[in-house]
């Protein structure tokens, strides 16, 4: 799991990137629909990135890492390439049946907040 934190530690450096990119060299050449798009990629990548390094290091940090911590950060890795990857394209090219690929994404996106709340919930409780 170290590695997937890596990973994800990449992933929200490459977002923070991107944000950059549109603030400072894509403004002037796309359209403000492209640009809008680029922002909600650029958003969720970021958050997801997040949400996927904090289930990364909370399953390293676990005692057995479950096989429902091991879908979350996979489901947020997924969510970010499907919904985040499919807007940035669309923003830079004009191929906008990408857009059928970006709910996909989103569902990655879901699956991975909701087996991460079912492993928090399924996870052993330490005696006080």
């Amino acid at each position: 799991m170290t590695r997937l934190a890596a990973l994800a530690a990449l992933l929200g450096g490459i977002a923070v990137a991107t944000g950059a990119l549109a603030a400072h060299g894509l403004k002037p050449i796309l359209t403000a629909q492209e640009l809008a798009w680029w922002k909600t990629a650029a958003d969720y990548h970021l958050l997801h990135a997040l949400a996927m390094l904090v289930a990364a290091l909370y399953a390293a940090r676990a005692e057995t890492v479950t096989r429902l911590m091991r879908v979350s950060v996979s489901a947020f890795g997924i969510g970010i390439l499907l919904f985040s990857g499919s807007l940035y394209t669309m923003a830079l090219t004009d191929v906008l049946m990408l857009g059928a690929v970006t709910p996909f994404g989103g569902v990655a996106l879901l699956v991975g907040w909701g087996t991460f709340a079912l492993a928090l919930y399924r996870a052993p409780r330490k005696a006080s």
